[in-house]
């Protein structure tokens, strides 16, 4: 194992650094924009939005007993490198479109949300990602995810902000595509498993994402209608969503108590769902069944899926991002298709097939970019060059973290 260690030593800093000398190079010729929209409204939620991903995930993805450390840590370090990365990319993409750069605090609030996608990611990769490996899917996901946005955008007209809103469809099942390429772990090691203690930092990241998420849906927001209705149906959707997420607790668990797991889930199972249609939405009772539509899909999905499907498809989803992002993201998919339909008058120049297409598309797009890709980055993160972890060492602080008193707490 110290072998090990050197090797980390002698690739993790140099990463870093070769990484934040090409990001300082590109700031050196970059002049931030303080003209830009909204400037004075948008500051407060983009502080929500950052304390939503770096604490509300960061705790979030707490769930593992053993993996604490690495869970905040790691989940720091690549919100950091990754919001330099997206602005960059962004940047460069609109420089081959001939558009003007627009480096501001909405640039660094768009960077921040599409660093969710990766955030979604590393969730289904929990344990057993060193830190090399993390990095180098952070970068990638995020340059293939602002390309998807790119075709969804120039080919299928999708507006900026909704084709931003694909991003927890983009990152759970780009994640679940990586992890798939990983060893399984075997079947006797029980440091997979939760504490109470745990759970408990867990869900206080639930809570976090949970309380800061109708700020993540309105920051964006084109003009105050739009903004006012994200945040009044985002939050009636989240409400609803975490009172159905403990019926069904109760309803489905064999001696009638809830279970943390489901809470965990499903209470921001409504946000998720709502992403693409928060803005869109004119009456609160579609919120609200589309929140409980999604907690209900969600416990329901973890209950199906951990039991039959995932055995048999051999799916590795250590913090259950399938279920908690990916399928509400589907059924969000599905429901803002059906809400563009019914409101085409809203745009009477444009056919029904038209909006039909434009949706779905952009939908299967996002899915189908987002599976093949990862699965391209799962083979590549496994190389030996990327020094994979042994499937012995999954799930465990004291491989990459020093611990002056190694029994304690263990």
């Amino acid at each position: 194992m110290p072998s090990r260690y050197r090797s980390f030593r002698c690739s993790v800093p140099w990463l870093l650094l070769a990484l934040q000398a090409l990001f300082l190079g590109r700031a050196l010729f970059a002049f931030p924009d303080t003209h830009v929209r909204y400037l004075p409204q948008m500051y407060p939620a983009f502080q929500d939005v950052n304390h939503m991903v770096i604490f509300g995930f960061g705790f979030f993805l707490m769930v593992l007993r053993r993996y604490g450390f690495s869970s905040t840590g790691f989940n720091l370090l690549l919100i950091v490198l990754g919001v330099q990365c997206s602005v960059l990319v962004e940047d460069l993409l609109n420089l081959l479109e001939n558009h003007p750069s627009r480096f501001g605090l909405e640039s660094l609030a768009r960077a921040l949300m599409s660093m969710t996608a990766v955030v979604i990611s590393t969730g289904a990769v929990l344990g057993k990602a060193n830190p090399v490996q993390l990095i180098v899917m952070s970068l990638v996901e995020l340059i293939i995810f602002h390309l998807s946005r790119c075709i969804n955008r120039k080919f299928l007209q999708v507006p900026e902000s909704p084709s931003l809103m694909h991003v927890h469809l983009f990152g759970a099942y780009f994640g679940l595509a990586v992890t798939s390429c990983f060893p399984e772990p075997p079947p006797g090691l029980d440091k997979n498993r939760s504490t109470p203690k745990s759970e408990l930092f867990s869900v206080l990241g639930t809570v976090f994402v949970w309380v800061f998420w109708p700020s993540f849906s309105s920051i964006l927001a084109e003009n105050n209608e739009v903004h006012w209705n994200a945040v009044f149906n985002t939050y009636l959707a989240l409400a609803v969503s975490a009172v159905a997420a403990f019926m069904l607790s109760a309803l489905t668990s064999k001696d009638g108590k809830f279970r943390m797991a489901h809470i965990h889930s499903a209470v921001l199972a409504g946000g998720v769902t709502l992403s693409c249609t928060a803005g869109i939405i004119q009456h609160p009772w579609i919120a609200m069944i589309l929140g409980l539509l999604g907690s209900v899909i969600s416990i329901l999905g973890s209950h199906c899926l951990q039991r039959c499907f995932n055995p048999p498809l051999k799916l590795q989803d250590t913090c259950g991002v399938h279920f908690t992002f990916g399928l509400p993201a589907v059924l969000g998919a599905v429901a803002a298709v059906l809400l563009k339909i019914f409101q085409q008058e809203m745009v009477p120049e444009q056919s029904l097939g038209y909006l039909a297409f434009v949706e779905v598309g952009a939908f299967c797009q996002t899915i189908s970019t987002a599976f093949i890709t990862g699965l391209i980055t799962g083979l590549i993160l496994n190389i030996k060059l990327l020094k994979a972890v042994h499937v012995s060492k999954y799930f465990d602080d004291q491989f990459f973290w020093e611990f002056p008193h190694l029994s304690v707490g263990f």
